[in-house]
């Protein structure tokens, strides 16, 4: 064996050990919980915009679409643009594609720092909701033809969600991803997002186990399920399977 198949051989064998290390499963679970209580995941920025994820799930996406290399990325939810500025920075190094960001309310003090941004040249802005028969139309549109990657990042009630993943599920290419955001609600104590229409036994992960059932083209890629282990995605990494 190699040296680069000793290292790969190494990772794969940590990771699978954290599937059997219940002490570090619930100390993750557990600083992950606090964390998001603390509006943690609010303290980031991206090239200078704010980023609302962790960074963990950032890095994870990063590697994704490094091995995709998707030619769009659709993303639902924009709110301040450093999500969408990654994905943009991140096509930008793979040297090719667009990112469409779609969301409700794109506020006047977000949209010309995004638009205006040095990674705008490969964004498009929509507003609209995302699961408005017009906005997904729109959005099928400008993805004919292309190797698609999907991340749903707006209300994350179930029924929205479930929309969001009947809208634009069937975009994703084979062995392509959609990334459904903040399936760690469901892990959370109840009553943990008062101000929010989401709760325990309503939120993306519920909408994600749903859809797993009736669909059987996805699946969930246990490699960033099982080691990221303070991931707020978890069983939302949906992989279309070749």
């Amino acid at each position: 064996m190699n040296p680069i198949e000793q290292f790969e051989q190494e990772k794969k064998e940590r990771i699978e050990s954290y599937t059997r290390d219940p002490e570090f499963k619930g100390l993750s679970q557990a600083w992950i919980s606090q964390a998001m209580r603390k509006y943690w995941v609010y303290n980031f920025t991206w090239m200078g915009r704010p980023i609302i994820q962790n960074p963990v799930d950032m890095i994870a996406l990063q590697e994704i679409v490094w091995n995709v290399k998707p030619d769009l990325i659709i993303e639902t939810g924009v709110a301040h643009g450093g999500s969408v500025i990654y994905s943009a920075s991140l096509l930008e190094l793979v040297g090719h594609g667009e990112v469409i960001g779609i969301d409700i309310d794109i506020r006047d003090h977000n949209r010309p720092l995004i638009e205006k941004h040095q990674m705008g040249k490969r964004l498009k802005l929509i507003q609209g909701s995302s699961i408005d028969p017009a906005v997904v139309a729109q959005v099928h549109e400008l993805a004919k033809g292309k190797r698609v990657l999907v991340c749903l990042d707006s209300n994350h009630t179930h029924e929205h969600v479930m929309a969001e993943l009947a809208a634009y599920g069937p975009l994703v290419s084979p062995g392509s991803y959609c990334i459904v955001f903040d399936t760690i609600v469901e892990d959370m104590p109840p009553g943990s997002f008062p101000n929010r229409p989401w709760e325990v036994g309503d939120n993306p992960k519920t909408a994600v186990m749903e859809f797993l059932a009736t669909h059987p083209e996805f699946e969930t890629d246990a490699h960033y399920a099982d080691k990221l282990m303070t991931s707020l995605v978890g069983c939302g990494y949906l992989r279309r399977k070749d």
